[in-house]
């Protein structure tokens, strides 16, 4: 039995949609599970994602990558931004999972741990992961953050990368909750917070499970 490599789209605060589609992939100890960012905001129980996700580093080979949402919640809880693009884009949603009562230090010390473990991106010998795109004629290590974290496929899909690896990507929500894929670029961001899907993806033998945000296989 192969180890296997499984990336997972958005999560944004869906903790039943996560849970199921764990139990259906059924993780073991030598996969590499990398999820693609986007753990909190929108949804109702992004703490109880993260929950999951720190859980889920004690059984299996996890790499998460640092989303754009991530991004902006911690950048508001070390004082270095303002809080209102945050709040805008489902902040509020994160801050009731937590009880928040206006003390910015509301993460437990794990769930902080967590966030600032984030990657920027992971590169295997074929394939290369990020959140939201990359640009195509600069290496990996050197890539900007607004690429990384920000960078919306409906503005443009960049071209193959000059490392010739196929991109895994999230962070743009296909509204039909289908995965996007273009050949050397797939983004499985299926829109689950909005009532579509959570989708995994196992990189290799391109097997997809896909749940919607109550937590039902499809």
């Amino acid at each position: 039995m192969t180890n296997r490599l499984i990336a997972i789209g958005d999560i944004h605060g869906c903790s039943a949609a996560l849970r199921a589609i764990l139990i259906a992939i059924d993780p073991r100890p030598d996969d590499t599970i990398i999820t693609l960012g986007d753990y909190v905001d929108r949804g109702e129980d992004s703490r109880g994602v993260l929950d999951q996700l720190i859980e889920l580093g004690h059984r299996t080979n996890l790499i998460p990558i640092l989303g754009n949402h991530e991004e902006m919640m911690l950048q508001v809880i070390r004082g270095e931004q303002p809080h209102h693009a945050w709040i805008k884009f489902g902040g509020i949603e994160t801050l009731e999972s937590y009880g928040f009562t206006g003390n910015l230090d509301f993460l437990p010390p794990e769930h902080l741990a967590f966030l600032e473990s984030l990657r920027a991106y992971h590169e295997t010998e074929h394939h290369f992961f990020t959140h939201a795109a990359y640009d195509p004629q600069v290496a990996l290590e050197d890539q900007s953050g607004d690429m990384l974290r920000w960078h919306s496929l409906r503005d443009s899909i960049p071209m193959p990368h000059v490392s010739g690896k196929q991109a895994i990507v999230g962070h743009t929500a296909n509204a039909d909750g289908e995965i996007l894929d273009v050949g050397h670029l797939i983004c499985i961001d299926t829109y689950c917070y909005g009532g579509r899907h959570l989708t995994a993806l196992d990189v290799n033998e391109r097997a997809v499970w896909q749940v919607t945000r109550d937590g039902y296989m499809l």
